[in-house]
This record gives structure tokens, C-alpha cells and sequence, in this order.
């Protein structure tokens, strides 16, 4: 069944791509400088960096590592920022150094921080100011050895850098007190190393590149090993897919989607480092008003987002009055395009909403819709080269055309397995190497995949994954709550918001559980309705029924 759709993949895309064309992610870059050294690679806050300064800055952060920090290849180094200039330059540093990048959402509160940072065994940390005072909270519970700082402002100019890292700092007072005595700066990590040898380490493509860290689809965050074939293989898959539609050295792509998730990772930082494009970077997508602002002044040609994202464009005045003459792609993934949103952006727009499909242990992009589909269908589109898909049943036999089965990948992009958790990866990929999404979806006849529901509990918000049980844990760690069940609700600005069914001790507010989470959870974890009952339904054994919660608010 999996080879159906190879009569529908459109004109001019390979259905086979060489996952072994580049050695990893560190010689595609270096052949990238090599063509458009010149040329823009990153821009953000109106200064802009060319692939040869992205070439320097990056090389001295590796030597820095090695020289002065004394890292080894294979050492874990996370970071911790919005998109800013500063991602590209440690993310290349690391990368060269042979060592692996832990992605880290910078909003994580001091708990989750921790998780991951231990989980990991990270030995350093890139962190903005704005958020080491998360950082101290937990430092000295990790493996974490060594800080290094930077200020949201510290790429660019002198002038620009002052005025804005003053500004964030005393007038808006983003920037809260903390004190970490032993920190380096960034600045001056990149001068000493500047001064120090670097030395190129050998790099398989079967090395770790990226510990992405993913509730999978269950249970607690883990690291997906991602290697550098993985991600050179889905690099090799997506240009392929969309290669037709751009130009290389000449393409610009709006980045609003944080870099440290993994769909604009791959999807915007690598994918356009590999064409020679340049990444116009947001810092503060939820500010819309000077989003708009910004991108009017640029060229765009591609971008991505969640539904979210594009809807909240589409509502913010100004924004059909921009020019969309040279845009060529745009494309939705991290939660399922509504056809109202998708409809609405090719009228003001003129261009298609395609949506694709992957999850982080794809590295990430596993299907989506051809680069010259007519308009929004509702589907994922078809698999990407050198990726099979296939649906299967419960006892894991394939599923007859149209019928419902849960999603399966295969291909050069499926992770290596989750960091030190056989067990957990060996209940994700089967031995023949099918990855299973916890997804459920049918297929039409010309190979199309839609997806139809979830077969894990998984919640899903405005494209990130959100865990039952992490945040009933958190609920019932309130002194007053006895039971908690979560479930996520749909909502239109979001595509789902977390519902939690709390039975409590008499008096128990509303307001003091969330209260209580807004302690111990990131912004989207929260949950935004809370529902008092006496009891919650269970099996005979006595686990608690989400299932039956869900039923029954589907029949509300």
C-alpha cells in the first residue's frame, strides 16, 4: 500500500533522494559558505549577518568550547534563547565542535528546566539574560558546568546593542534580578576565541547532531536523537520537495516560529542555509502589529507557521496591504491548518497554505502537500522522498485503502531512538525501523494522507505537544486537589487549550489551582478551564477514563 502515491508526486521531485550526499550538517555548511559567502544569512532587529560572518563568529564560539571550556566532541551544550542572531552562531558552534545542540524552550519553568538539563547532561548552557533567573533556580541540581550569557541586544551594532539591551532591561524590566557569579559572556567568548585555534573534529553522519527533546507519544519529555544523517536526509527531502518553486541564493524566509522547535529548525534555519537563502528572524511573533512592520521592508519568499500564527496575521490590520508578489511558499504544519484560515490567507495573499505533517523523531517533515496542489484539501499531502508511510491496526497489519489506521514512517529521517531510553524507543520504532506517531489517518486513492484523530491522550497547542499526565502531576501537587484528569478542548485560536477535571477539597477556587500551575508550568501547559466534579470516571482496576471526559464533551 505504502507505494500508492508515487503516481501523484508532481513534476520534476525524485521520489529517491542520497541521505548520504553531504558527510553531516557541519559539511553542508561549510559548502554553503563556500557559494554564498557574501549573502545574507540571518537577519533580526535590522542587522544582518552574510554565511562568511556566520563562518567566523561560529568557528570562534568552537574554539572557544574546546579552547577555553575544554568540551569534548560528543558533550552536550544547550541553548536557551528566542531567535535571535546569537541561535545560528552557537548552533553552528556546537555543531562544528563536534558536540550535540539540546534545544531548550526558553520559556520552561525551573522545573522543566531541570528535567532537561539533567536528562541531557548538558555541560553548558547558551542562556539570554532575560531568562538566567530561571537558570539559577536549578544550575546547581544539574550537570550543567558552565553559563554562558548573552543580552538580547549583544549582535548588533554598538549603538543599537546599548539602546536595546537598556530598554529591555530598565524600561520594559524584562530582564529579572539573578546571580550567576561564574557566567561567561558571549561577547567575550566569541573575542577569546577568536584568539585560540579551532580544531576541526571528524564528523560521522552516524554522530548526534540534536538531543530534541519531545513528549514522544507518551509519558515524559525525552531526548530524540537526532544524527546528522537524520537531519541531512530530511534537509535532502524538503529541498527536493519544494526545490522546484525557489532559486537558490535568492530566496528570503520569514521565521517567526522559535528556532529551538524543531519544524523551524529544520524547516527554515537548515533548509535555507542548504539554498543559500536568509532567514529574516522574529524575535516577538505575538507582537503583530510590529511583525507586520518588520517584514514590510523585505523581499519575503517563503514562510512557515502554525494556524495560529497565520490566523493572527490575517486578523491584524495592515497586513493585506502587504506585497505578497514575490511569495512563493507557505507552509503550515505543528498542529492540523484549519480550511477557514487556509482559505482565507489565497484570498489576501494569493499563494497556497500547504500543510505538511512530521513530528520531532522525523527530524521532523515525513509528508506534505505538492508544491502546485490547486488549493487547501484538508490532507497532509504525500510522503517526501525515501520516506514510506503506511496505516495499520491495532495488530499492526495494514489497513485497507480508505479505511482508518495508525500512522507509521520509515526512512533515512526516523530518529535513532530516544537518549537512554531503550525501552521507550523499542515501543516507538519496530524492529524494521516503522516509527509510530500515535496518529490516525485514512488515504485516499491518489495516496493522499489525511489525519482523522490521535490515538494517545496527547494535547496539542498551537503546535506544541502537551502531556496528561505531566500536568495532572501538577495539579494534584495543589494541597486541596484529591483527583485530576486533563484533556485537551478544541479552541480557535489555539487548535486545542488544556481542560482539567479537578475533584478538590470544599472551597477549592478555580483561580488558586491556576495559580498554583502558573508555578510549575510553560505558558501553553496551563490549563484554561478547570471543571469541579465529585468524582471522575475509571476502570474497574481504578485508572482514570479520559476517553469517557473526551466523549463527553464532544456530546456537549
Amino acid at each position: 500500500m505504502e507505494k500508492v502515491w508515487l503516481a501523484s508526486y508532481p513534476e520534476g521531485v525524485p521520489t529517491e533522494i542520497d541521505p548520504d550526499r553531504f558527510s553531516s550538517l557541519v559539511d553542508l555548511f561549510e559548502q554553503s559558505v563556500a557559494r554564498f559567502g557574501d549573502k545574507p544569512a540571518f537577519i533580526n532587529m535590522g542587522k544582518t549577518i552574510t554565511y562568511n560572518e556566520l563562518d567566523k563568529l561560529s568557528r570562534d564560539f568552537a574554539a572557544y568550547l574546546q579552547q577555553d571550556l575544554k568540551l569534548t566532541q560528543g558533550d552536550r551544550v544547550a541553548i536557551m534563547m528566542p531567535n535571535l542572531l546569537q541561535y545560528p552562531v552557537a548552533l553552528f558552534g556546537v555543531l562544528r565542535a563536534g558536540m550535540v545542540v539540546v534545544n531548550v524552550n526558553p520559556l520552561y519553568t525551573a522545573r522543566e528546566l531541570k528535567h532537561q538539563l539533567t536528562d541531557a547532561g548538558a555541560k553548558a548552557i547558551v542562556v539570554v539574560s532575560n531568562f538566567a533567573s530561571t537558570l539559577e533556580q536549578v544550575v546547581d541540581d544539574t550537570p550543567v558546568e558552565h553559563v554562558i550569557l548573552t543580552r538580547l541586544g549583544d549582535q548588533l551594532s554598538p549603538f543599537k546593542r546599548t539602546l536595546v539591551n537598556f530598554v529591555v532591561k530598565y524600561i520594559k524590566k524584562m530582564v529579572p534580578k539573578y546571580h550567576l557569579p561564574d557566567a561567561h559572556s558571549m561577547r567575550s567568548a566569541l573575542y577569546k576565541g577568536g584568539q585560540r585555534p579551532f580544531t576541526k573534529p571528524a564528523i560521522d553522519n552516524g554522530d548526534l547532531a540534536f538531543l530534541q527533546y519531545t513528549g514522544g507519544t507518551t509519558g515524559v519529555a525525552k531526548g530524540a536523537m537526532l544524527t546528522h544523517r537524520n537531519l541531512v536526509a530530511n534537509l535532502e527531502q524538503v529541498s527536493a520537495w519544494i526545490g522546484p518553486t525557489l532559486t537558490e541564493g535568492e530566496e528570503m524566509v520569514i521565521t517567526a516560529l522559535p528556532l529551538y522547535h524543531i519544524f523551524a529548525l529544520t524547516c527554515n534555519c537548515l533548509t535555507f542555509m542548504k539554498l543559500g537563502g536568509t532567514n529574516l528572524m522574529i524575535t516577538n511573533p505575538r507582537d503583530m502589529p510590529l511583525f507586520i512592520k518588520t517584514i514590510r521592508q523585505y523581499p519575503f519568499t517563503a514562510i512557515t507557521g502554525v494556524n495560529t500564527l497565520f490566523n493572527g496575521l490575517l486578523n491584524t490590520p495592515g497586513f493585506d496591504q502587504l506585497d505578497f508578489s514575490k511569495l512563493k511558499v507557505a507552509l503550515g504544519g505543528g498542529m492540523a491548518v484549519q480550511a477557514a484560515v487556509a482559505d482565507k490567507w489565497q484570498q489576501v495573499t494569493g499563494s497556497r497554505l500547504l500543510e505538511g505533517f512530521g513530528l520531532t523523531e522525523s527530524a521532523p517533515v515525513a509528508s506534505v502537500a505538492p508544491y502546485n496542489a490547486k488549493g487547501y484539501d484538508g490532507t497532509i499531502g504525500l510522503p517526501l522522498p525515501s520516506c514510506a508511510i503506511r496505516l495499520v491496526d491495532e495488530q499492526g497489519q495494514e489497513v485497507a485503502l480508505g479505511e482508518r489506521g495508525e500512522l507509521q514512517i520509515q526512512g533515512p529521517n526516523v530518529m535513532k531512538g530516544y537518549w537512554q531510553r531503550p525501552e521507550a524507543t523499542a515501543d516507538t520504532i519496530s524492529q524494521d525501523g516503522w516509527l509510530s506517531t500515535g496518529d490516525i489517518a485514512t488515504m485516499d486513492e491518489r495516496g493522499y494522507f489525511k489525519i482523522v484523530d490521535r490515538k494517545k491522550d496527547m494535547i496539542l497547542v498551537s503546535g506544541f505537544n502537551v502531556f496528561p499526565n505531566e500536568i495532572e502531576d501538577v495539579v494534584v501537587m495543589h494541597e486541596a486537589v484529591v483527583e485530576a484528569a486533563a484533556i485537551g478542548v478544541p479552541n480557535p485560536a489555539s487548535g486545542e487549550v488544556v481542560k482539567v477535571f479537578v475533584v478538590a477539597k470544599p472551597g477549592t477556587s478555580e483561580e488558586s489551582i491556576i495559580r498554583h500551575c502558573k508555578k510549575h508550568l510553560t505558558g501553553y501547559k496551563i490549563p484554561k478551564i478547570i471543571e469541579f466534579r465529585e468524582e471522575l470516571p475509571k476502570t474497574n482496576v481504578g485508572k482514570i477514563l479520559r476517553r469517557a471526559l473526551r466523549e463527553e464533551e464532544q456530546a456537549a
